[in-house]
């Protein structure tokens, strides 16, 4: 029997982690902080920028997006950018302190014909010495293995939400769908990056059933976002109400437990966070943060307010620090 909850587990059930969003407060946040304090350097923050490489027009109905064709919400379909544009967007994250440069497009699977420029968009931003980290949709298993020679690090491809709760999110791709692309993530030796939404009129156990999702995996996520729904006018999610801060935090700390080596991403919805709750965050277990003041249609904190903050909380970028390291 395992006896050390800090060791990274795939048998977890439903109810174990039911159980743990039900804890007090304050004691699942401390159980969370010991947890992160065991894998990683508490004061340290990996810092990641977004861009948008194709915006728009996305075939599928995700209930929560902006750049989906089902809805009018006033984002325009735009083509693939060009290789040289992306470059130097990358260029100017890595001046701006950015560790990992994520490039993302509105498609619901990558097509062949997009492969090649893809490739060559990640093969540049990963000449400048920084991590890459693509979304594009489905994937292949020859598709992967060619992002993979091309110099993909990550991949992200989230599950949103619980196996039950998705279909009131999304119909036009399934959960097994969603699971597949993964495995051919794994296959081609691509870190994956995946993680879900909250704030989508979901309960907590709908909450919980994302995370046993996530912690059963026959890998753990490498990166783990969680996204505060950022809702958008025109979408099916636009009226939805917010998730109350605390069992925002509450998911983060469940998901450091059950995924204790995970790098736990705030996501979207940094914008509309106080400061205060930002940092319950970080006591609970997230350890990155999305930079620039744009994620992939709406807004994030720009450089500054996220330099006070991290200057405030006596943290600074990933790296910079050592390791935590594990107790005997």
């Amino acid at each position: 029997m395992q006896t050390d909850s800090a060791l990274p587990r795939h048998d977890w059930t439903r109810s174990e982690i039911e159980a743990l969003f039900e804890i007090p407060f304050t004691e699942l946040v401390f159980r969370a902080a010991v947890v992160h304090r065991r894998w990683f350097d508490p004061a340290e923050l990996q810092m990641s920028q977004l861009l948008s490489v194709k915006t728009g027009g996305c075939a599928e109905n995700c209930g929560y997006c902006s750049q989906s064709q089902h809805f009018e919400t006033g984002v325009p379909a735009s083509k693939l950018m060009e290789v040289r544009a992306v470059v130097a967007a990358a260029e100017q994250a890595k001046a701006g302190g950015a560790q990992r440069f994520c490039m993302g497009a509105a498609w619901r699977d990558l097509k062949d014909r997009d492969l090649p420029k893809v490739a060559a968009m990640i093969s540049g931003v990963k000449a400048l010495g920084l991590e890459t980290c693509a979304t594009l949709g489905m994937l292949k298993p020859e598709q992967a293995a060619a992002l993979k020679s091309a110099g993909l690090d990550y991949y992200n491809h989230n599950l949103d939400t619980s196996p039950d709760y998705y279909p009131s999110v999304v119909t036009t791709r399934t959960y097994q769908d969603r699971l597949d692309t993964l495995a051919a993530v794994r296959a081609a030796d691509i870190s994956v990056c995946c993680g879900g939404i909250v704030g989508m009129g979901e309960t907590r156990a709908d909450r919980a059933g994302l995370l046993h999702a996530l912690a059963t995996l026959p890998e753990h996520p490498d990166s783990l976002p969680i996204n505060d729904l950022m809702p958008i006018k025109g979408t099916p999610l636009g009226g939805s109400e917010p998730v109350d801060g605390l069992e925002f935090v509450r998911t983060v700390a469940v998901a450091r437990i059950v995924c204790p080596k995970a790098v736990v991403r705030l996501s979207a919805g940094r914008e509309h966070m106080s400061r205060e709750l930002q940092a319950l965050c970080f006591l609970a277990g997230a350890n990155s943060i999305f930079i620039g003041g744009k994620l992939l249609t709406t807004s994030n904190p720009d450089q500054d307010t996220d330099a006070r903050l991290l200057a405030d909380l006596g943290m600074r970028p990933m790296g910079s620090g050592k390791l935590a390291e594990a107790v005997a």
